[in-house]
């Protein structure tokens, strides 16, 4: 029979409310799907990049440059307009960065000119500071994991339930997992890049529940955007959550009563 997607009002945690998309399938089967993995999205999901005002401080450092608190700020907020990875969409998109811009979820070297090349169209006197604002993105160093990431993940895999982490990104974000203490807890990393299929395409999700060794049927995708919905098409159950700004949380923890981990 062919799967139709639903949209259940799960609730509100700690004030967020979230959506749990869910395949209807053959009437005859239970409601209640046992859930065996959870593929959890990485930006916004799991973990945050610092904030605008410290990225541009610590990158400018790099480059051996002490920026006054003001004139940060101002070039944070262009750089943003311009267009930074783990933050809103440019503006515009520069004709000669285009190419690189449609890849930049499949190849490394068209991530890194993308981001590399917005930031550079922002003038600014500290040399070599493009590479290393991007260079930020490479280093735990750069992100903040969501208070309850540790927690909702041990929990989990303490529980038996398999993990993944399900990402359009243009670099290895293994190191970062390891860095925080939390590789151990994932059992499987399907990075755009690497699988050569971006979210929503079906392609990855299947990949990553092939991956663990388990059936989408019983499988939960946790995301914030319409993409990691994408789920659905798999066969999976999805929850999409609203992202929040580094360091609150943003009720990742709903995931635990869907998987019966609560």
């Amino acid at each position: 029979m062919t799967k139709r997607s639903t949209v259940v009002a799960v609730g509100s945690v700690a004030g967020h409310r979230y959506r749990a998309h869910v395949p209807e399938a053959n009437h005859s089967l239970p409601t209640a799907r046992p859930v065996e993995a959870v593929l959890f999205d990485f930006h916004g999901t799991l973990a945050q990049v610092e904030d605008p005002l410290t990225w541009v401080s610590a990158a400018a450092a790099a480059c051996g440059h002490e920026l006054e608190r003001g004139k940060a700020t101002i070039l944070a907020d262009r750089l943003l307009t311009a267009g930074r990875a783990g933050g809103p969409p440019p503006h515009r998109v520069p004709p000669h960065l285009a190419e690189h811009w449609a890849d930049r979820d499949l190849y490394e070297h068209s991530h890194r000119a993308a981001y590399t090349g917005l930031a550079s169209t922002v003038h600014t006197d500290v040399e070599g500071l493009a590479d290393a604002l991007y260079d930020r993105l490479l280093t735990p160093d750069g992100w903040l994991p969501y208070p309850d990431t540790e927690p909702t993940l041990r929990k989990l895999h303490d529980a038996g339930v398999r993990i993944a982490v399900v990402s359009n990104v243009g670099f290895d974000i293994r190191p970062h997992f390891a860095s925080w203490g939390l590789e151990s807890l994932v059992g499987a990393f399907a990075l755009s890049y690497e699988i050569g299929r971006t979210k929503p395409d079906p392609a990855i999700f299947l990949r990553a529940c092939g991956m663990l060794g388990v059936d989408p049927e019983r499988t939960l995708m946790v995301g914030d955007t319409p993409a990691d919905a994408g789920a659905v098409k798999a066969g999976c159950a999805a929850l999409v959550l609203p992202a929040a700004e580094a360091g609150h949380a943003n009720g990742l923890s709903a995931t635990l009563a869907l998987a019966g981990c609560a």
